[in-house]
């Protein structure tokens, strides 16, 4: 999963938001290799690694999974996203108020701005479990869904409101340490995984096959993980930002489309090698007396990076669980921030950024966001994804339809329904088909994407005759 904003605040806040970023102003492929490099080792990497071996994956669908998912993602930055951010230069937000007018727009950032919200709240829950340790605080099991204890709570609230308080006054700071702090925290995943797989008795893919084996019965209230779970899971975590078009905000800084294949860092080192090192993390966990006796009494182990992180790596894996859930908070609450303050554009930052940091907060005390990342993460991708598909049917099919371009622009009104209409009537249906045929929705994120797509066609055609 991203960490979203931490590495490419400075080139797209403050600049060129309601115009096209001129040629004086393009960036090589050396910006973007780094920059998707340590945003894709975020906090979140902590807590999906883990949720994979839950769903009882096996070694081969696990690792076969990831290398083809994580290929056609950037294939879809590549060839998909980069390509629209090159040719107009925008960002998405003003690009789709071209499109779609100002008040969806509203409607869109309100969106963004909740989903956000639960995101951060799931990496305070990740800074908490490494905060809690020295106070011996009981850790959320996989299954629990509201707070635990009274110290749960406390220091929840706690770091929700250092990381708010950070977000409202202190960005640019944080944004420089999360760049000085990111290869750090790749190698530190790098070391974890390699100290895990020692200790594990793995110096071998075969011996990987041989400790992981075929995989397992998923825990209670997980589902099963199939390959094909895992392709689309890696493929579609990201979908806002590469099918969903939210990357245009950093792409149009690109000089040249092939700077699309620039976000395999972020796959490869983020959703490929800290993911499998989290994982062997909770796999030498999952061997502990500690564990043995939780199952033996019919219990769930906990997937909490913080004590996870402690046994393998010891001090520096609890610096990085803070310092990665930080990272990723705090940027992340910032832009949430921003989303909210686009709806109300008379409140200042600092005050709209401190409600939205108590509101992620509020989230972070409650563990479900973080145990069920894999179905949030599937949500937050789903309900964005299709708002790109305006985007790219609108580029590439609009005027070969004779429909007009920039349509809300063109004809100055503030709420196209045909964009609205294809958002709503895609979600509701495929969303409404994963849960009655109990289907894993990131199946359903590419045909919701297809038919939000064609349907803003079709409406547009309607629509624009009227």
């Amino acid at each position: 999963m991203e960490n979203p904003g931490s590495m490419i605040e400075p080139v797209q806040i403050g600049e060129f938001e309601r115009e096209p970023v001129p040629p004086s102003h393009f960036k090589d492929w050396r910006k973007f290799l780094g920059m998707y490099a340590g945003e894709h080792a975020a906090g979140t990497e902590f807590v999906i690694g883990p949720l994979f071996l839950t769903a009882g994956v096996s070694a081969f669908d696990l690792i076969v999974g990831l290398l083809l998912g994580n290929f056609l993602a950037v294939l879809t930055w590549r060839y998909v996203t980069t390509p629209i951010a090159t040719a107009d230069r925008l960002t998405l937000y003003y690009k789709l108020e071209k499109i779609a007018g100002r008040k969806l727009v509203i409607g869109y950032n309100l969106a963004n701005g909740l989903l956000f919200c639960f995101l951060a709240g799931a990496m305070i829950t990740v800074s908490a479990t490494a905060v809690g340790i020295p106070f011996d605080m009981p850790m959320p099991a996989l299954t629990d869904t509201v707070p635990t204890s009274i110290s749960w709570v406390l220091v929840v609230l706690g770091v929700g409101a250092v990381i708010s308080v950070v977000a409202a006054k202190g960005y640019d700071a944080v944004s420089r340490f999360s760049n000085i702090a990111s290869p750090w925290m790749v190698m530190v995943f790098l070391i974890a995984g390699i100290v895990a797989a020692k200790r594990l008795g793995v110096s071998s893919i075969s011996d990987l096959w041989a400790v992981w084996g075929t995989g397992s019965e998923p825990f209670p209230g997980q589902i099963k993980f199939t390959f094909w779970h895992v392709m689309f899971f890696a493929w579609f975590c990201n979908a806002a930002m590469h099918l969903g078009m939210s990357d245009l905000s950093v792409l149009r800084y690109a000089n040249k489309n092939t700077i699309g294949w620039t976000t395999a860092a972020g796959m490869y080192v983020g959703h490929f090698m800290a993911w499998i090192s989290a994982c062997l993390m909770f796999a030498l966990y999952l061997k502990s007396t500690e564990a043995a006796a939780i199952f033996a009494g019919g219990g769930v182990p906990p997937v909490a990076p913080g004590p996870l992180a402690y046994e393998v790596v010891g001090i520096a894996g609890l610096i990085c669980v803070v310092v990665a859930g930080w990272t990723t908070a705090n940027p992340t609450i910032y832009r949430a921030g921003l989303a909210f303050q686009a709806i109300f554009p008379k409140s200042s930052t600092v005050k709209v950024t401190l409600v939205t940091g108590g509101i992620a907060t509020i989230a972070g005390l409650f563990p479900a966001f973080a145990m069920k990342l894999l179905d949030f993460v599937a949500v937050y991708g789903f309900i964005l994804a299709p708002v790109g598909a305006v985007i790219f049917f609108e580029h590439y099919f609009s005027q070969k339809l004779g429909l007009s371009k920039n349509y809300a622009e063109a004809k100055g009104i503030s709420f196209n329904i045909a964009v609205l209409a294809a958002w709503l009537i895609s979600m509701v249906v495929f969303y409404a088909w994963s849960l009655y045929k109990d289907v894993f929705l990131s199946f359903f994120t590419l045909p919701a994407w297809v038919a939000c797509g064609l349907l803003f066609l079709l409406f547009s055609k309607i629509f624009q005759k009227k």
